[in-house]
């Protein structure tokens, strides 16, 4: 299998479940994961990082499945496009759940015929209803929730190194 490249954002996490987060991604790599953590100033006892990895296509499944129901966890996995195959990106808030996406070569989200078809059905020709079904198909409601918590990272986090699947990362 192939090997793919990806970035994780944990843009915030309770300090007590960082440990699990770093054990997960490194299960997931099948390498020893440490993750510098820096505060997440916008919620209290949360911490927040970003770390670039390599590893089998799927991983960023792998991850977002394993994450999605922490408690006061808000993230996004990001999975590079190959030349065999589009991204993907996937994005959780506790209030919104899951969202996901495939992704093109230069991370803007893909929107399928299908999804297109379903948006123009859903509105029946009302534009403001149009505009929300294509709002929900980009996944807006996930970015502007995590927006916030993006600014508030900036200067914090720095990617120093990328986790790579089977290699041992201290």
């Amino acid at each position: 299998m192939n090997n793919v490249h990806g970035v994780i954002h944990v843009h915030s996490c309770p300090v007590a479940l960082a440990p699990h987060v770093a054990w997960t991604l490194g299960h997931i790599l099948g390498s020893e994961t440490h993750i510098e953590w820096g505060d997440q100033p916008r919620e209290e006892g949360s911490v927040c990082a970003t770390v670039a990895w390599t590893g089998p296509s799927g991983s960023a499944a792998r991850f977002a499945s394993a994450l999605r129901g922490w408690d006061r966890t808000r993230f996004e996995v990001w999975e590079s496009t190959t030349r065999n195959r589009d991204g993907v990106r996937y994005v959780h808030t506790p209030s919104l759940g899951i969202f996901f996406t495939l992704t093109d070569a230069a991370g803007n989200a893909m929107v399928g015929e299908d999804r297109v078809r379903y948006a123009i059905e859903m509105a029946r020709g009302d534009a403001t209803e149009l505009e929300h079904e294509l709002s929900l198909a980009l996944g807006a409601a996930w970015d502007e929730e995590l927006e916030p918590y993006r600014r508030s990272m900036e200067p914090r986090i720095s990617v120093k190194r990328q986790v790579r699947a089977g290699a041992r990362s201290i």
